[in-house]
């Protein structure tokens, strides 16, 4: 069982016995959402998501995109919200999984607050990954950063956030206790950093690359779990956010899994993977300026023999708010460190540049031109018969029509 729905539990138990109103689905249910439709110029590589060494979301002979996006949010009474994510794409094993799903209570009294997320939900991190279903409003893919976080990461617990405003802006300190993340690092080992707007749902299994089995003679294809409970250990991550609305707003995160890196199930593994994140953004009128790094650690026991893997990335992201218009330029840099028994080198280094520009002139639609140019130089390419160093291009037309 996925104890981590006990806090849920225990939240809507508080909410009612607190004199819940009588709801009026009329008022109380928002619905909000979007349909996602896009044409692509995919890189060579068959994508990592159809077990290829490609690091974009599409690859090879894809042409075309689609899916979409729901978010119910049910205010049960004046502090609490029930709110569940759900998304429809036809490369969903099940069509139709669960992004997020939990209550959030909040109490904002003069200048001290607090609010309370349990459930199933992404943890506070990105200062990017603001819009619906973990999405950017600045381009259709986000960070390598923020696209490991949609892939891997999901907080399965709860999360309490409090809040002081003074004269100096707005403090606050978070902290969270999780489960059912065992598995997280075994992307960020096997395949290394990725640039794709797919985040996993909360059923799905992912796929490993198929040439990473290969190597360990393992039975091609093959999946992981994401977001299972295996050691029995509970994980935690705790940040701190300073802001002045409107200017500047910074924040520090440090995650710990606390996974067991030897346990494992019939079907999965544990990993113990650990992070720091920092963020930064300012605003100088139209223009938006972010910045964000991570650092971390993951690492596996295989048959006795300790695999780890050091990881680090890095963006910086402008966009220029033009009326109708939006252009975004980011410029990303990733890392990784691998050590194992085998003598296949397994580092990677890379660099990415993202061009984005999105016109906003008709309702509820937006249009996007974007344009990712990644350079990406990886020791596993090498026995896939592919050269080192790699340059690779994707291209992307989309439009997105919000509900």
């Amino acid at each position: 069982m996925r104890s981590g729905f006990i806090p849920l539990a225990v939240l809507v138990a508080v909410c009612f016995s607190t004199g819940a109103k009588a709801l009026d689905l009329a008022e109380d249910l928002v619905i909000s959402g979007y349909l996602d439709v896009r044409g692509v110029i995919a890189a060579d590589p068959q994508s990592w998501l159809t077990g290829g060494l490609g690091k974009f979301r599409y690859g090879g002979k894809q042409k075309f995109g689609t899916e979409g996006l729901l978010q119910a949010e049910l205010s049960l009474n004046q502090n609490f919200h029930l709110v569940s994510v759900l998304r429809a794409e036809p490369e969903t094993p099940s069509v139709i999984d669960a992004m997020e799903t939990y209550l959030r209570f909040d109490d904002q009294k003069g200048d001290i607050g607090w609010s309370v997320k349990a459930g199933a939900f992404y943890p506070t991190i990105s200062l990017e990954n603001d819009d619906l279903g973990w999405a950017s409003p600045y381009t259709l893919t986000p960070s390598a950063i923020n696209s490991w976080i949609g892939d891997e990461v999901r907080t399965i617990g709860s999360e309490v956030t409090l809040r002081w405003k003074n004269d100096l802006g707005v403090w606050s300190v978070m902290g969270a206790l999780t489960c059912c993340n065992d598995e997280i690092g075994v992307l960020m080992a096997d395949r290394g950093w990725s640039l794709n707007d797919r985040p996993f749902g909360l059923f799905e299994r992912e796929r490993i690359p198929d040439q990473t089995l290969r190597i360990f003679r393992q039975p091609v294809p093959g999946r992981t779990g994401m977001f299972d409970e295996i050691d029995g250990i509970v994980g935690w991550y705790a940040g701190a956010i300073w802001q002045m609305p409107g200017i500047i707003k910074l924040s520090v995160t440090r995650y710990d899994n606390r996974g067991d890196p030897a346990a494992f199930t019939p079907r999965d593994q544990a990993w113990l993977t650990t992070f720091w994140n920092f963020g930064a953004r300012t605003q100088f009128g139209p223009l938006v300026v972010i910045a964000q790094q991570m650092s971390g650690f993951t690492s596996v026991t295989v048959r006795g023999t300790n695999n780890a893997t050091k990881f680090q990335s890095g963006f910086l992201l402008a966009s220029y708010d033009l009326d109708e218009w939006r252009v975004s330029l980011r410029e990303d840099l990733f890392q990784t460190r691998r050590r194992n028994a085998t003598n296949i080198n397994w580092n990677e280094d890379g660099n990415s540049t993202t061009v984005a520009i999105s016109y906003l002139g008709l309702p509820d639609t937006r249009l996007t031109a974007e344009v990712i140019d990644m350079n990406s130089r990886r020791g596993e390419y090498i026995p896939a018969g592919m050269t080192y160093q790699r340059n690779d291009i994707q291209v992307q037309f989309d439009a997105r029509y919000f509900l």
